[in-house]
């Protein structure tokens, strides 16, 4: 058992043989995910058009470690970066209809978007008052009221629709390409049934230009829908860029992000 070249921050993942992979929650914010993921999984995958992580086994704490956790069938491919697709803008459109297929997937007794989700998918104002507190923070370092304007939007466009399905970190580090194609979707550890809107903030982390166009394209979604996905970008930037730990390109990064937000909404208006 090898631990894998790129892991994340809420679960540690090891290579099991060739076939297999064990994935271990770090702490127990994230344990929830476990039972959810081997109920839940299995069903979303017939319905996408890559595959997904779906759980193999369930393991119980023991040993000294303390949470639930899986065995997973190993799945080929690299982390998604630029010089790894071959063409972004089909790469986009590729990520757009997995994320269609996810909301097409009967939504019924699903896992209503809440504390599981980290409120993913839920409504924003869970994040209003850490959003305005990062806004002071940051208060002549970046535009804050065009900032604040878009937030508010965001607030604004309440969602009022049925719930479907939403993966709830749709990033570049959760796609994996091989041979320059999305090849598959993982961690589903914030994923439920919600807002879909969180699932398009990748249209400003990952996506410019054409591959923007195209997947904004291929993906559809309502004005409303747009608005809250701006506001969930603009969260996400605002408090990595408040936060003093990060690195001067993890900053830059997310400033790239909120100034990419604050001019799609201008452009909207």
């Amino acid at each position: 058992m090898t631990p894998v070249e790129v892991d994340g921050w809420d679960n540690r993942t090891y290579r099991l043989g060739d076939t297999m992979s064990v994935r271990l929650p770090t702490a127990e914010r994230y344990a929830a995910a476990v039972g959810k993921e081997h109920r839940w999984l299995p069903v979303l995958a017939s319905s996408l058009p890559v595959p997904i992580p779906v759980p193999l086994a369930k393991g119980t704490p023991a040993e000294g470690y303390p949470f639930d956790w899986s065995v997973r069938r190993w799945l080929d491919g690299e982390t998604a970066s630029a010089d790894r697709v071959h063409d972004m803008s089909d790469f986009a459109a590729s990520v757009a209809d997995f994320i269609v297929a996810l909301q097409r997937i009967d939504a019924a007794d699903g896992p209503t978007a809440g504390a599981h989700s980290f409120y993913w998918g839920a409504s924003l104002a869970h994040y209003d008052a850490e959003t305005r507190h990062a806004l002071d923070l940051l208060d002549g370092d970046i535009d804050t009221g065009r900032a604040a304007a878009v937030w508010q939007a965001a607030l604004d466009a309440a969602w009022h629709g049925p719930p479907v399905w939403f993966h709830g970190d749709m990033s570049a580090g959760n796609l994996l390409v091989k041979d320059g194609r999305l090849a598959a979707v993982i961690d589903f550890g914030t994923s439920g049934v919600g807002d879909p809107a969180c699932d398009l903030v990748i249209t400003w982390t990952m996506f410019a230009g054409a591959s923007r166009e195209a997947f904004r394209d291929a993906v559809g979604q309502d004005p409303g829908t747009w608005a809250r996905a701006r506001g969930w970008a603009l969260w996400k930037a605002l408090i990595c860029l408040a936060d003093a730990v990060g690195s001067d390109a993890e900053h830059a990064s997310q400033r790239h992000v909120i100034n990419e937000v604050l001019a799609d909404h201008d452009h909207s208006a």
